[in-house]
């Protein structure tokens, strides 16, 4: 039995977004619609001072690679799903 660690790095634009409390406003609820419905964590690791784009870590861990990369991919559409923000990047890396 093993530990699969899966990592997501994103790259979120905010269209909409005037002001950096308007960005955090976004941010908080995602960040804690994300944790609830995913069990991941995340953290905005880059570009915090910037209004309209931010970089988060998103992190999982199970003990198969295949689980790790569905919950990953749920988060992706997730992400996407939300109006408020656009995904430019992402990557998934599975340790």
């Amino acid at each position: 039995m093993g530990m699969i660690v899966g990592l997501c790095t994103v790259e979120l634009h905010y269209p909409e977004v005037q002001s950096l409390k308007g960005k955090r406003k976004i941010l908080v609820s995602l960040k804690t619609r994300l944790q609830n419905r995913f069990n991941v964590s995340v953290a905005e690791i880059d570009e915090m001072n910037l209004w309209q784009k931010s970089i988060l870590g998103i992190a999982t861990v199970a003990n198969e690679s295949a689980r790790v990369h569905q919950t990953l991919e749920h988060v992706l559409n997730e992400i996407r799903a939300n109006p408020s923000l656009e995904l430019l990047r992402s990557q998934i890396e599975v340790l």
